[in-house]
């Protein structure tokens, strides 16, 4: 397991100047650990990377970028499609803005340090809206853009832009070649998925299929679950990879 998480929340496993340089850390650091450490088959052929939410976004992406150095993925209700799962947080976050801190996100960090974490019912969409644009719409400085105006809502969309170009769904194109190039890849998620992320996970895989990545090498599956306590579909995934994963 890959500690990717920041002060304020998940890194998304990429580099940004606002959080710093997670997936470089993932790829040249941890890579070669693994592999000084434990009883490995060395390359990609042979390596596959796995995860769930945010852990399976970082499944998704890190193959397409690396594939010198994995072959195969699992990903568990991975952030997809993205209009769909981080949308509908930004009119909630614009309401509490406007409600709450004067359309301030200082406003916000200094209340919030002010008691315990998480007190407000806000707290952790305000959180997670501002740990994804870091993620995905920092400027070279570190300067976070938000996707949105704070005021009313409404997209932007030159940053919202940023964020797209680090959609899954919208990165498989930029990178067939590699994605067919893979020995496996699982993809899943919970039916009743608190974040419809089951609609990202079948954007996924009709992407895939409709750049020619299927027969035994793709699995796609449904199930009935939520986003939470789905750990249940680890093994079998797990499994699944190592065989095709194997010599």
């Amino acid at each position: 397991f890959v500690d990717a998480w920041t002060r304020l929340g998940g890194s998304q496993f990429v580099d940004s100047p606002a959080t710093g340089r997670y997936h470089t850390y993932l790829c040249d650091e941890i890579v070669p650990f693994v592999d000084g450490r434990y009883r490995t088959l060395v390359g990609a052929a042979h390596r596959g990377v796995a995860g769930k939410s945010s852990g399976g976004y970082g499944a998704m992406i890190t193959p397409m970028l690396r594939p010198d150095l994995f072959g195969g993925l699992a990903t568990h209700a991975g952030d997809a499609l993205f209009e769909v799962c981080y949308q509908p947080d930004f009119r909630e976050a614009a309401r509490a803005l406007r409600d709450e801190y004067d359309g301030s996100y200082d406003a916000f960090w200094s209340d919030l340090r002010s008691r315990p974490g998480r007190s407000k019912g806000s707290d952790g969409t305000m959180l997670n809206v501002w740990c994804m644009a870091a993620c995905y719409s920092a400027d070279a400085d570190g300067t976070v853009r938000l996707p949105f105006d704070p005021l009313t809502g409404r997209l932007l969309p030159d940053i919202w832009d940023r964020w797209l170009a680090w959609d899954p769904v919208r990165m498989a194109p930029l990178h067939a070649d590699a994605l067919r190039g893979l020995r496996g890849i699982w993809i899943d998620s919970g039916r009743s998925d608190d974040y419809y992320l089951d609609l990202g996970a079948e954007a996924f895989n009709a992407e895939l299929v409709s750049l020619g990545v299927g027969g035994d090498r793709l699995r796609f599956e449904l199930f009935d679950g939520t986003h939470a306590g789905i750990e249940w579909r680890y093994p079998s995934a797990i499994g699944w990879l190592a065989e095709r994963l194997s010599p």
